[in-house]
């Protein structure tokens, strides 16, 4: 492959766990630009359709299927692979799920967590690993400003409580084995919050709901109107982790910390306004709302970061306005339902692209490509 870019991930391997679903598809491909041999480690392919079958990520990623709650087999294929680089996102990603089976939730995202460290400590080579966690792991008082990496975790559903344990596994694993300046593996911890984009098909979530329905003519079923999001594109938080990764390779500095990738404050919009803005893009929809007023399932109403460390730290900044995150996301689902043929990588990449040219407009560094 061409060396596109001078960064830190060229010829370099790098594992993803997680990475047949839809924010570990599009790290995939954005690895594969810049230059990184990548191997896949997923239980299975989540959904369907699914933005790795569309995208025929098998033929850009050596492929790993396991469990992560098998320590056995996820230390044999770390030690396979011997990576530099690991992102782990392989999680029971989703709330509503969790009440159904909140053993699976707990046990996949706190020991899965566990297990990628422990895996890591045999290995005998410089290794950076980035924990991907969620904004939920913290404790939800729906305060109107946004948390930081030091307010208290926790969290009233399984989910929550799932990465609220993982981030207690991590941290110990840090602390007790790895906190030595000389040690080989170097980890940091990312944060983030709600995220769209085009290529997610998970179940219970609007965006995949409403391109779903309007793909068939068909009214859209709104659970939740009023419910306020600080909406992101899913290459925002993305960039985030690539940018940390960067960064502990060049500094210990890093090692441990633990950073919040979010949108502005500006981009906190009710439901209903996201609806509306998709509805610019796609013609003749509709949408009934349905909101569940005595739900016995409990979400929460507001979940807003604080990312003044990531931008202090990391000169970390999100890139694309509201408007510019939907019209990304939409765009991709339009060419999937009404122009799909072959494959949609190849319009993965022009919108990793067009995110990259956004960045740069907006004179936000891009250190990834020049560390």
């Amino acid at each position: 492959m061409k060396k596109l870019f001078d960064n830190v991930f060229y010829d370099k391997t790098v594992l993803i766990t997680g990475n047949t679903g839809f924010k570990g598809s599009w790290l995939s491909v954005w690895l594969n630009l810049l230059g990184a041999k990548v191997v896949g480690l997923s239980l299975d392919i989540p959904t369907k359709p699914s933005f790795y079958e569309a995208s025929k990520m098998s033929d850009h990623v050596h492929q790993e299927y396991a469990d992560i709650r098998d320590i056995e087999e996820i230390s044999r294929i770390i030690k396979k692979a011997q990576p530099d680089f690991v992102f782990h996102l392989a999680a029971q990603a989703l709330v509503r799920p969790s009440y159904d089976d909140p053993l699976t939730a707990l046990t996949t995202n706190a020991i899965g967590s566990a297990n990628i460290l422990e895996s890591l400590r045999s290995i005998d080579k410089k290794v950076v690993i980035v924990m991907i966690t969620s904004d939920k792991a913290y404790d939800n008082l729906e305060w109107a400003w946004g948390y930081k990496e030091t307010d208290r975790l926790g969290g009233k559903d399984p989910y929550s409580a799932s990465k609220g344990m993982a981030e207690l596994a991590i941290r110990s694993y840090i602390s007790s084995f790895f906190n030595n300046q000389d040690s080989n593996i170097r980890v940091g911890i990312a944060r983030a919050g709600n995220v769209i984009g085009g290529g997610d098909w998970a179940k219970d979530r609007i965006v995949v709901d409403c391109m779903k329905s309007w793909s068939k003519n068909k009214p859209a079923i709104i659970r939740n109107s009023n419910a306020t999001r600080p909406w992101q594109h899913v290459l925002e938080p993305l960039s985030g982790y690539l940018l940390l990764a960067s960064s502990l390779v060049n500094s210990n500095e890093y090692h441990g910390q633990a950073y919040n990738f979010g949108p502005s404050s500006s981009q906190n919009y009710p439901v209903g306004d996201l609806i509306r803005e998709m509805s610019k893009y796609w013609e003749q929809v509709q949408w009934k709302d349905a909101s569940e007023e005595n739900s016995p399932v409990y979400e929460a109403g507001l979940l807003k970061l604080n990312c003044d460390k990531a931008l202090f730290d990391l000169n970390w900044l999100p890139s694309l306005q509201f408007e510019e995150t939907v019209k990304m996301t939409v765009e991709w689902y339009k060419v999937f339902y009404e122009k799909f043929d072959n494959s949609m990588y190849d319009f993965s990449v022009e919108q990793i692209s067009e995110y990259i040219d956004y960045s740069k407009s907006r004179n936000i560094k891009w250190s990834i490509y020049d560390s």
